[in-house]
């Protein structure tokens, strides 16, 4: 049922007012990026005697549980989301993860710190979804692809910083800072938020509170207009289990399998290759610090792609722009398994960050225009949620594949395969009309 549009305040206001979401959300998501590869960072510090001795079953375990715990709060906190509203989620999930973060930092043993990172887990997978679907309904129309990847350059932020930061910290300061540092920003964040950050009115007007989403639409210069498109839990029923089982019935059904089926290969290729690169280009023969070197690259071409892709996505349609990236993600995925010289490497490293990384954030960007508001922050939970499988499953593939001395060239041609199913899996969906 369509409505009156709402009309928006004065633009100076409205900046004033709108303009503390999209960086209360970044912020929120560079600690996601830390989250990364902070583990990864500790990890030869934690197999040394005098700490907790973690053999390499040891490690794998403490890598994998914090993914676990990622997946359970995507699914989880995304759905709860759509019943509870953005900010309240948000926030929470902001103050579980950092607070069970700093816990890890005074873990006494490996059994401890592993459960900590399970809890912590659970608040950063329900943070991604969350701050991916305020960001868009606070997004003017039609840049929704920019406002998505846009918002995923703080991921990648937060991988880059969090790699320098070990070796400044780790050496001087023992591994239990990297966790105390990591928890510290909340102590800013949380408390911004809860003066700063507004609900979203496509939530408050999805709830049936349309004077409050009214009031927020003006102070926030934005334009409330009714969703259209397939059924959604308001007419199937209510609850958790209406919200969720919208997504598996009527117009949504074919988009949530073969979006989570493409979110499963773009994480596997993401979590795959930050895990295990330096690993495979040492066997390759490049000395270590290049094989360094490359995990830097690949993730500074990821913001520069991130940067790029949103455009192109607002041009074309998230949809059309995620399978060109997945299809030269495999093609500069195959290509990283020719010997070259060292600079073409670096090269090759860029490209390949600049397709692989963006290309999941397009899938985000896809599910998130193709979705009402009363579904939205589910079907990205669920996105984001089938992508954690696919982050659980790709270490463990390369992990076996470096173990049987074959990574290279062999762990490259089956990225490029998983690639390139992504860009068929995307290709299986079809974009659905919905309005903000």
């Amino acid at each position: 049922m369509s409505t009156t549009p709402v009309r928006p305040t004065a633009p100076g206001t409205a900046a004033r007012a709108a303009g503390w979401v999209a960086p209360l959300c970044w912020i929120a998501v560079l600690l996601d990026g830390f989250d990364l590869v902070v583990v990864g960072t500790v990890v030869p510090t934690l197999r040394q005697p005098e700490e907790y001795a973690l053999t390499g079953s040891g490690a794998t375990v403490v890598i994998t549980v914090g993914l676990v715990g990622m997946m359970i709060g995507a699914l989880t906190i995304g759905t709860l989301t759509d019943l509870v509203g953005r900010r309240k989620a948000l926030i929470g999930a902001v103050v579980s993860f950092s607070l069970f973060t700093l816990l890890c930092a005074v873990a006494p043993n490996e059994t401890v710190f592993g459960v900590l990172r399970f809890l912590a887990g659970i608040g950063l997978g329900g943070c991604l979804p969350t701050a991916i679907a305020m960001v868009n309904e606070f997004s003017r129309s039609g840049r929704s692809g920019r406002a998505t990847t846009t918002i995923m350059t703080g991921y990648h932020v937060g991988a880059v910083a969090t790699a320098a930061l070990a070796i400044a910290v780790i050496p001087s300061l023992g591994w239990r800072w990297m966790f105390v540092i990591g928890a510290a920003p909340a102590l800013v964040l949380v408390p911004l938020m809860l003066a700063k950050l507004p609900e979203s009115p496509a939530y408050l007007l999805a709830a049936g509170r349309r004077a409050e989403a009214e009031e927020v639409a003006r102070a926030n210069g934005l334009t409330l207009e009714a969703a259209t498109g397939p059924a959604t839990p308001a007419e199937a029923g209510s609850g958790a289990a209406a919200t969720v089982r919208s997504l598996f019935t009527g117009g949504y059904a074919r988009n949530t399998v073969a979006i989570g089926v493409t979110s499963f290969m773009g994480l596997l290729l993401v979590y795959g290759l930050n895990n295990w690169l330096p690993t495979i280009m040492r066997d390759a023969g490049y000395d270590l610090g290049d094989s360094l070197a490359f995990l830097l690259v690949l993730n500074v071409g990821a913001i520069v792609g991130l940067l790029v892709a949103g455009t192109v996505a607002d041009r074309i349609g998230a949809r059309l722009a995620g399978m060109i990236w997945f299809a030269s993600g495999a093609l500069f995925l195959a290509l990283l398994s020719v010997r070259l010289p060292t600079a073409g490497l670096y090269l090759m490293c860029f490209l390949t960050g600049c397709f692989v990384f963006s290309a999941q954030v397009l899938v985000y960007a896809f599910t998130s225009a193709n979705h009402p508001s009363a579904v939205r922050a589910t079907a990205l939970g669920w996105s984001a949620g089938a992508g954690r499988i696919g982050a659980i499953v790709g270490p463990v593939v390369t992990g076996a594949l470096v173990t049987a001395g074959i990574a290279f060239p062999w762990g490259f041609y089956v990225f490029a395969v998983v690639g390139a199913l992504g860009a068929v899996a995307l290709s299986v969906t079809r974009a659905l009309r919905t309005a903000r």
